[in-house]
């Protein structure tokens, strides 16, 4: 949530600042709002400041010998009582103010980073590097194609159970996912990390505090009898860990590697990746998560890139950096790298992996902060997936294909796996 002192003093910056990412606002309203919040925050704490002088006199005058029913007492204590009717009064305006302020500044999404390179839309990305040689060739099949010759999922039986865009993982197919998960959080937390296995289902606190709701709220799925969601990602769940929290500084940074199931409803992407793992209702994924002093968090933004790009290196899987112009940002996000994997049956690079720096925008919805030397300030996080189970499967399966029908695994799975290969059945 942006800061709302900036509303009010300075909304100007924050037109322009969003309009880097393509949005045309006009925030009279918002800042007459922010400013009638604040002109009455000061007449309530003027106010109280009377009432305290007027109920420290009385004190006094008791003290020192008066009688509490004099005329004198009795007008000093009247005039205390009008003052917290009219406290009461401002305090019930400020409120409703308040609650329609913050309310407008859930919807709005992050300042960009400067350092964010300026475009439209995904065409303006930037690619900043790449690692490994794309597998090339004019037979290589798909992911689903050599899924369905392996008997990896079902699609058609899932249907029966759910609906479509869900899938069952089978034999090895289920076995590979549970290996590429114990892998990447071995991995992780190898480095560091700290293991999370948090609930599926978030309240809407949580939602809000991560930057899903509102704005997402047609994504997710929700339980209709409860204050319950699916959570769309393990970062939601994550960020609301330390929500309401002060956080000393000595402690960070705080880094989580947090393994979930995830579900998005995926509106408005029908039509798009109708077959195999990559767009589904329903997928695991492992979430790196970091909570970092404010005058680091630049210094964890290469890091946590890095952390997810080793999974994708010790896979063999090759792909490339790309960084995200302002147009492209997602709603939390300031900065970020998409990390995206060649799958050579598709003959593309598709992303697996988001690394975002959110700054003190979640760590104001949430109200989390530390404390340091200078007082106590909000907390900057950060955010990255490491991996995306699904997706790495597909890319594992279309680059390790061989000409007998199995699919070569690369070595740092094998013990994970037990085997070095999966084979027709």
């Amino acid at each position: 949530m942006l800061d709302q002192r900036l509303v009010r003093d300075n909304p100007d910056l924050i037109a322009n600042e969003l309009g880097r990412r393509g949005m045309t606002l006009d925030l009279t309203g918002l800042q007459l709002i922010a400013q009638q919040q604040r002109n009455l925050e000061e007449q309530r704490s003027s106010l109280q400041a009377e009432g305290n002088r007027i109920g420290k006199e009385v004190g006094q005058r008791i003290q020192q010998g008066s009688d509490p029913k004099a005329s004198d007492v009795a007008e000093l204590r009247q005039q205390g009582n009008l003052i917290k009717q009219k406290v009461a009064v401002l305090e019930d305006e400020e409120k409703q103010l308040s609650a329609r302020l913050r309310e407008q500044l859930l919807s709005l999404p992050n300042l960009p980073s400067p350092d964010c390179p300026e475009g439209r839309d995904e065409n303006d990305n930037q690619e900043r590097h790449c690692w490994g040689k794309p597998r090339e060739g004019k037979d290589l099949l798909e992911h689903w194609s050599i899924a369905e010759r392996l008997k990896l999922f079902e699609t058609e039986r899932s249907v029966r159970i759910a609906q479509s865009r869900f899938v069952t993982l089978m034999g090895q197919g289920a076995r590979l996912e549970r290996a590429l998960i114990n892998f990447m959080l071995d991995l992780h937390t190898s480095k560091g990390y700290r293991e999370v296995m948090p609930p599926v289902l978030v309240n809407t606190a949580s939602l809000t505090g991560s930057g899903q709701l509102p704005k997402f709220a047609e994504e997710s799925f929700r339980c209709a009898e409860d204050d319950l969601w699916l959570t769309p990602t393990a970062e939601v769940p994550v960020t609301s860990l330390h929500r309401d929290e002060i956080i000393p500084a000595e402690q960070l940074p705080l880094r989580y590697a947090a393994y979930s199931p995830c579900f998005r409803r995926e509106a408005g992407s029908y039509g798009r990746d109708t077959r195999g793992l990559i767009r589904l209702h329903q997928f695991n994924k492992v979430e790196l998560y970091w909570f970092v002093h404010p005058d680091h968090s630049q210094a964890a933004h290469a890091q946590i890139t890095a952390d997810a790009e080793a999974v994708l290196q010790a896979l063999e899987l090759p792909y490339r950096v790309i960084e995200l112009c302002t147009g492209d940002l997602g709603f939390s996000s300031s900065r970020t790298y998409d990390l995206e994997v060649w799958l050579p049956g598709a003959g593309a690079f598709r992303e697996i992996s988001s690394c975002s720096i959110c700054g003190d925008f979640q760590a104001r919805r949430s109200a989390i902060r530390t404390k340091d030397e200078k007082g106590t300030r909000l907390i900057h996080t950060l955010n990255g997936s490491g991996l995306a189970v699904g997706r790495t499967m597909a890319a594992l399966l279309e680059t390790g294909q061989q000409s007998d029908g199995s699919v070569l695994l690369p070595k740092a799975l094998v013990p994970y796996f037990g085997n070095d290969r999966l084979e027709p059945e």
